[in-house]
């Protein structure tokens, strides 16, 4: 009996103890630090949004909405009094329980003038209709609400067959232009040489992943960790390029002359 209860213990400790490393793990994926530089395979990438989404995170307050919302691992950092979470519907999205609400990939199912901020964090290259989308948030925002939006410029296909399109610094500021928002923000995410290191791991982490976290997580130590290392010591010395960068983060609002 007394082994039995010993066992018990130790295996529950265990779990424990494999749960926390996991969460920890997970916690890394989005706010890669020092760990993870030696943990996590999209290093570069996580790193310059985690940042960039702290720094204008204070912008959005009041309800908010979350369209593509995933897991919401930023919703610590904004400033929202009610926090929304919409995603599509799918059996995937249901069983993941992040979502509070789902839609068809359309409309929104929100009246009018319903939220005072909208984030779209990664989501915008797996819209088909780009103005049909902004139109939906600019239907659901408040006169002068703010969004918030990042997407890639430079990566690979990912989620396929949901990717469809990459935005230069240009094509996204035209198209929010169009759709009546004023543009208050416009950065560009890794604009040096950690792009190339970025997406040397990116494809070596597509051609040696597993099923296993931990697995994966060894494989990212032996393999991807030398290049996020490597990659930091030359960014000191080399220059910026503008030109070439990972992600574009825009922080806009609804026209002040548009109430619609």
């Amino acid at each position: 009996m007394k082994l039995f209860m010993a066992l018990s213990l130790r295996e529950l400790f265990l779990n424990e103890y494999k749960a926390r490393l996991l969460r920890f793990y997970y916690h890394t994926t989005f706010f890669p630090g020092l760990i993870g530089l030696f943990v996590n395979p999209f290093y570069f990438a996580r790193k310059g949004l985690a940042k960039h989404i702290g720094d204008l995170a204070p912008h959005i307050q009041g309800r908010t909405l979350d369209v593509g919302c995933g897991s919401k691992p930023y919703v610590h950092l904004y400033h929202s009094k009610e926090y929304v979470g919409l995603e599509i519907d799918t059996p995937q999205n249901r069983e993941n329980k992040s979502a509070d609400y789902f839609y068809d990939g359309t409309q929104f199912p929100f009246p009018d003038q319903s939220f005072d901020s909208v984030v779209a964090n990664e989501v915008f290259e797996h819209v088909f209709n780009p103005d049909q989308f902004l139109f939906e948030v600019r239907r659901v925002l408040k006169p002068n609400g703010t969004l918030l939006m990042t997407m890639p410029f430079v990566w690979d296909e990912h989620e396929q067959p949901y990717d469809f399109a990459r935005y230069s610094s240009f094509g996204i500021k035209a198209l929010l232009t169009k759709q009546k928002f004023e543009i208050l923000e416009q950065r560009k995410s890794t604009d040096d040489i950690r792009v190339v290191f970025q997406l040397l791991n990116a494809y070596i982490y597509k051609q040696t992943a597993t099923k296993s976290t931990w697995l994966n997580l060894f494989l990212t130590l032996i393999f991807m960790a030398p290049i996020n290392i490597l990659g930091e010591f030359l960014f000191l010395l080399t220059p910026r390029n503008v030109d070439l960068y990972l992600d574009n983060i825009v922080l806009a609002k609804k026209d002040n002359n548009d109430a619609s």
